[in-house]
């Protein structure tokens, strides 16, 4: 990929949690070489730093999703203080999407089946719960970690709604699918997907969730042709469980490549979004540190960032690839 030689090196000078990806998607490293960076995420940085915090029975911060400490009736729990990401579900995600090798992690799903439980109804964690999101983050965690998690993608099958989407609502009588909630399902479709080789009702869920947000354009209100909020343009850092133009593009990015497929042109204007948003040097700004507990943050907001510099090139040069004809 053509990326310019002063940022390639300054991606380059990161923690082996990104620098391994960049190495591999932008500077065409031979496996050897990013596999050796991509193996000391368990000894240096970030990896090392989450890994040195998991508990002995095998969680983080005493919680499946929330520390156990937390107080949901407390100030932490005001609809404006955002939510802790110190708990087991967010650290596996960490650890997972910056590339740890499983292995690193052996027991930790047998202890997770003994000692956590979800904070709602106290179900155990490998069966998952109710919200769309947070079983979508234990699918991919657990098709990971080797745990069996077949149920909870089965679960996917049976509360996608008629409009192809999810939404963590339903629970709550919702009938029209969530981008927050349809995004971070489609993650862990594919994940699950890649890991176990799939099967064709669940790819066609998948599909079907792709679709939702296509006929939109990743950014838009099908009803009006709107926009369908302010944030769907702000790049942030780590994405969590919030839909953007550039967490998407991300996924459709992967999905393609797993499948085999050129872009889609229906993403065009959410490119072009992304693309708006790169400065003149090539960076992309971190615009925010979404609220909450965290171990530690790996970025600065309003500075450039090297975590959003890496996404938003990388998807910018997959559809400038495919449209180079």
């Amino acid at each position: 990929m053509a990326v310019d030689p002063a940022l390639l090196n300054w991606l380059l000078d990161s923690d082996p949690a990104l620098k391994w990806q960049v190495e591999r998607d932008l500077a065409g490293a031979p496996p050897e070489q990013w596999e050796a960076t991509r193996a000391r995420i368990r000894t240096e940085g970030f990896g090392a730093q989450l890994l040195s915090r998991q508990d002995p029975d095998g969680q983080w911060a005493g919680g499946a999703y929330f520390p156990a400490d937390f107080d949901f009736n407390g100030p932490e729990a005001a609809e404006d203080a955002g939510q802790p990401y110190t708990a087991t579900t967010w650290s596996l995600n960490a650890l997972r999407e910056w590339g740890l090798d499983a292995a690193v992690l052996a027991g930790t799903a047998e202890k997770l089946a003994a000692n956590s439980r979800w904070e709602y109804q106290g179900l155990p964690y490998w069966g998952g719960e109710v919200d769309c999101c947070i079983n979508a983050f234990t699918l991919a965690n657990g098709a990971w970690l080797g745990a069996d998690v077949s149920g909870i993608a089965q679960w996917f099958l049976e509360r996608q709604l008629p409009d192809g989407g999810w939404n963590c609502e339903w629970v709550n009588g919702s009938v029209r699918s969530s981008v927050h909630s349809t995004i971070n399902s489609l993650k862990g479709l594919l994940y699950y997907e890649a890991a176990t080789g799939g099967s064709p009702k669940p790819r066609a869920a998948r599909h079907r969730g792709e679709e939702y947000l296509l006929e939109r354009r990743l950014l838009y209100r099908k009803s009006t042709g709107e926009p369908v909020a302010p944030w769907v343009a702000r790049q942030a850092y780590p994405f969590r469980w919030f839909y953007s133009a550039l967490n998407a593009l991300d996924y459709f990015r992967a999905a393609a490549l797993h499948d085999g497929a050129a872009p889609d042109p229906r993403l065009a204007d959410a490119i072009g979004t992304v693309r708006s948003a790169r400065q003149g040097d090539g960076t992309w700004v971190q615009e925010r540190r979404h609220p909450g507990r965290v171990w530690f943050d790996v970025d600065v907001p309003g500075e450039p960032s090297k975590w959003l510099t890496f996404h938003g090139t990388r998807v910018l040069d997959w559809w400038d690839e495919g449209h180079s004809d």
